[in-house]
């Protein structure tokens, strides 16, 4: 009886209702709002990271032929109008402490410091360890077995790599004399340094074989100690691959998996300049 009162209208719209109510209380209920951090960008490794720079102070230690590093007190302290101010003048030769060498430091006409393109600067390290060889002799030369015997081990080298050659000689910083093989200063003294560093034959078969972004070492060299003519530097540096000099801290990373980040002072024109470059490692 009430049924046959109800206008059409009413009923239209009484159905209407009846349809949207049945479908929100099927329909999913709404996400709730996170709290949680926001998850990295897509493709950046996470992971603890670490430093592979020597810091630059007095201790600091540079080829002998080299002026060491300065910091030079400006201003430290409160001033007339009530506030805390410091400044400082720092100087530094291009290749001393933890640094970049850029190929123009070898081969004519290859890229300075601010034309290495940035890419180049951060990949995947590959790790070589040859601390027992250098603790034998401390003036060992990595070879091409060494690279064979790690990727028989590990896998091939991708092209994206940075290798870095772990001596354990960063062990002996800041201690010149046991670092470089010699505490001396001036021209004399680069004759008496014994260091490990990259055979130039490896040097070249790398070049050959394996198109590897830079490469990198904790001596003062990617030369060993009593090179003279420098071919390991002049064979990298004439196909653009930089070398990082002076790195620490390799001891903890694994052979592979961890990336690199390594950022120069950006000099133009320079040959080198010093590094901040760590390494972020595998979760």
């Amino acid at each position: 009886m009430i049924g046959r009162m109800v206008s059409a209208p009413f009923r239209s719209w009484f159905l209407s209702l009846f349809v949207l109510a049945a479908f929100a209380c099927s329909a999913p209920p709404a996400p709730a709002t996170s709290t949680a951090p926001p998850t990295p960008a897509a493709g950046f490794p996470t992971g603890e990271i670490v430093d592979l720079s020597h810091t630059y102070d007095a201790q600091a230690i540079f080829w002998p032929t080299a002026e060491p590093f300065r910091h030079d007190k400006v201003a430290d302290g409160m001033t007339p109008a009530g506030y805390y101010y410091a400044s400082n003048n720092f100087f530094t030769s291009e290749h001393g402490g933890t640094h970049i060498d850029a190929p123009a430091h070898f081969a004519q006409g290859r890229q300075t410091v601010d034309q290495i393109p940035l890419q180049n600067l951060i990949g995947s390290a590959v790790v070589l360890d040859v601390t027992e060889a250098s603790a034998a002799n401390p003036d060992y030369q990595v070879t091409v077995a060494d690279f064979q015997r790690w990727e028989q081990q590990h896998g091939a080298i991708s092209p994206d790599s940075i290798v870095l050659l772990r001596t354990g000689f960063s062990r002996r910083w800041p201690d010149a004399g046991k670092y470089l093989g010699t505490a001396e200063r001036g021209e004399a003294a680069v004759a008496k340094l014994h260091f490990p560093g990259l055979h130039p034959d490896t040097a070249k078969w790398i070049v050959a074989n394996r198109p590897i972004k830079a490469i990198g070492i904790d001596t003062a060299s990617i030369d060993y100690g009593q090179s003279t003519l420098y071919e390991s530097h002049r064979a990298l540096y004439e196909r653009n691959i930089p070398a990082f000099e002076n790195l620490t801290n390799l001891d903890r990373l694994p052979p592979r998996g961890a990336h690199v980040i390594a950022l120069p002072m950006k000099i133009r024109n320079g040959s080198g300049a010093p590094l901040r470059a760590v390494v972020i490692l595998p979760r």
